[in-house]
């Protein structure tokens, strides 16, 4: 197109000298004093020879520039067939769905409606497993409530003893005020052996009554010792809970490390997507750019752009990828050791608690040895008991004796008689404390075995407790991938709605550009048609200016000529011809001249003065 411009106004200036010679050949007969200086008829010829040369050399590039015309036209119907077909397949339905894109597109999109239904079974299959669940915790609260309730009998038992702990005190106050009215009596009676045998049983019963208060303080003993057993392995079940959320903690921080790599790896999958898409576009598009330097050339550069953009692109991406990959590998070695950590703690806790449980069934043993003791020195009561009668049966006969050998004590054996109603009383109320006491430990037993058996429903609740915990973590897991895949999906799917309508944008401004292509190709055939007419004009006024002879005419021409062939001359040594072209401002030089440039560091061109490199310079056939 510049050269065509050149051509152009080279036509305009050669028209508006013609009209100037004409003008002055109008001109010339009417010379004043005719002062005209005739020439040499040898230079005329020459003149005339040069100027023939020169139109001669303007109608070989007239015809160069036509044949050039014709070439443009051929390329130009080739690429707007070339434009036509790409509107036709870009037009075609058929085209867009075969198209790799399109394919690409329509299959990521089946993917995703199948994970999407996976994704929502998933999440049925999660609402029934938590609908277990919550049966599950209603009864393990119902157990709780259970073992509650025996931990209420179990206090009532311990108040129940403590009453029964009053009425022996209130039993041995009497006792002793018994035994000191025996003494008196004893005193009053004056039969010695009477006493030593009173005193032998007294002694005997404030040993069994330290001894059973011994028996006592050591079941007290024993149940504080439970309790204290028990809040052991509360605190201990405490410990774990806290140690069983902890490892929770750090499985969703693990769940959320590999959420991030996950996510990673998605945006390396968007990223060679991009790429790929952007490849076919450039290919698409590579096509359509026009420039004045040659075709193999321009491919080249592209290639080389697009390998380093390529290299770039890469080494960005290894190493985001690889700080990111370390980043993780961190995180989860992090999450490994603390793991690792609650772990070892768990086990240590488990240890106690299986020491503490080992405790618990030392002290039941105990315990079950201390009723078999119990039971023994209950025995050894009643035996003392059916001893103390014979002993009574014996103090009867004696007091016959006493009334019969003495009537003076018959005072004493009055007194006697009441104090063996008395004792009778008080052996009443002693077999009935003593019923009472087997009462006590068949209920405490009663107790015990209900203890035991809420202590083995505890140990169930705790292992189903702990079940329903990791199966609540693990269900909390799953929602929260699902929830996390669901995201995903959907934003792969507003990715893809979007990338269709930037698809679609695309189309549109490839129609709107072969529009534009099409309008230009119209006014370049107008400016051709225009040209092309000019042409003609200028042919017919070379065939005018051959027909003229004025002298004048023919001196303008020969100016003309050498002006050309100065323009056509380097403008930096005025005399070698212009061969090379600079691509950055499109200035004409010779190839010597331009060389000697180039050595230098600094190449600037001589007309204008912008930098340019080795890879500018082109040459021109003028």
């Amino acid at each position: 197109m510049a050269e065509l411009e050149e051509s152009r106004r080279k036509l305009v200036s050669l028209k508006m000298q013609k009209n100037l010679a004409s003008g002055m050949h109008a001109s010339t007969p009417f010379a004043v004093n005719g002062s005209l200086s005739p020439e040499k008829p040898a230079d005329k010829i020459m003149g005339f020879r040069e100027i023939k040369d020169s139109i001669e050399e303007t109608k070989i590039l007239a015809a160069d520039r036509l044949s050039e015309l014709q070439d443009a036209r051929e390329e130009i119907l080739h690429y707007s067939e070339q434009q036509q077909d790409l509107q036709n397949e870009l037009k075609d339905e058929k085209f867009v769905q075969s198209s790799r894109l399109y394919t690409l597109l329509s299959d990521q999109l089946q993917h995703w409606n199948a994970e999407v239904e996976q994704y929502k079974a998933l999440t049925d299959a999660l609402q029934t497993d938590r609908f277990l669940v919550m049966r599950r915790e209603k009864e393990l609260n119902l157990k709780a409530e259970s073992a509650d309730a025996a931990r209420n009998i179990i206090d009532n038992a311990d108040s129940r003893i403590e009453e029964l702990e009053l009425q022996l005190q209130k039993c041995i106050i009497e006792r002793n005020d018994l035994e000191i009215k025996m003494e008196e009596a004893i005193q009053d009676a004056g039969r010695n052996d009477i006493k030593a045998e009173f005193r032998v049983m007294a002694s005997a019963l404030s040993k069994e009554m330290g001894m059973m208060e011994a028996q006592l303080n050591r079941w007290k003993e024993t149940a504080h010792e439970a309790i204290s057993l028990r809040e052991e392995a509360q605190t201990l079940k405490d410990v774990l809970s806290d140690k069983t959320n902890q490892g929770k903690r750090l499985a969703e921080e693990c769940a959320e490390q590999i959420v991030e790599i996950k996510s990673l790896k998605g945006l390396i999958e968007k990223l060679q997507k991009e790429k790929l898409e952007l490849q076919i576009f450039l290919d698409m598009y590579g096509q359509e750019g026009y420039d004045n330097r040659d075709v193999m050339e321009i491919r080249e550069a592209e290639n080389r752009a697009h390998s380093q953009a390529e290299v770039l692109k890469n080494a960005l991406d290894e190493h985001s990828l690889e700080l990111r990959v370390k980043a993780a590998n961190e995180a989860e070695a992090a999450c490994q050791e603390r793991l690792s950590v609650a772990e070892a703690e768990i086990a240590e806790l488990r240890a106690k608690l299986d020491a503490s449980e080992r405790d618990v069934l030392e002290l039941k043993e105990a315990i079950k040895s201390k009723d078999l003791e119990s039971e023994a020195y209950i025995s050894e009561i009643e035996t003392i008991g059916q001893a103390y009668e014979d002993m009574q049966t014996q103090n009867q006969h004696l007091l016959q004796q006493m009334t019969e050998r003495d009537d003076y004590n018959i005072k004493l054996v009055s007194e006697s008689v009441k104090t063996k109603q008395a004792q009778s009383f008080f052996l009443t109320e002693k077999q009935t404390l003593a019923r009472q006491l087997e009462q006590v430990n068949s209920s405490i037993k009663s107790v015990k075995m209900r203890i035991a058996h809420s202590e083995e429903q505890m140990k169930v609740c705790l292992t189903e407790a702990i079940k329903s915990t990791q199966e609540d973590r693990h269900f909390m897991i799953s929602l929260e991938t699902a929830k996390w895949e669901l995201a995903d999906a959907e934003k792969e799917l507003k990715w893809l709605k979007s990338a269709v309508t930037s698809s679609d944008k695309d189309y549109e401004q490839v129609q709107r550009k072969v529009d534009e292509f099409q309008v230009k190709l119209d006014k370049e055939r107008s400016q051709r048609k225009k040209l092309e007419e000019e042409l003609m004009e200028l042919n017919s006024m070379v065939a005018e200016l051959t027909s003229e002879t004025g002298e004048t005419a023919i001196q303008k021409l020969q100016d003309e000529i050498k002006n050309c062939k100065n323009i056509l001359k380097c403008g930096v040594c005025f005399d070698r011809p212009k061969e090379v072209v600079i691509v950055k401002c499109y200035h004409l030089f010779c190839n010597p001249c331009i060389q000697r440039n180039l050595e230098i560091r600094h190449r600037k061109c001589p007309g204008c003065g912008t930098a340019f490199g080795q890879n500018d310079v082109r040459f021109v056939n003028i």
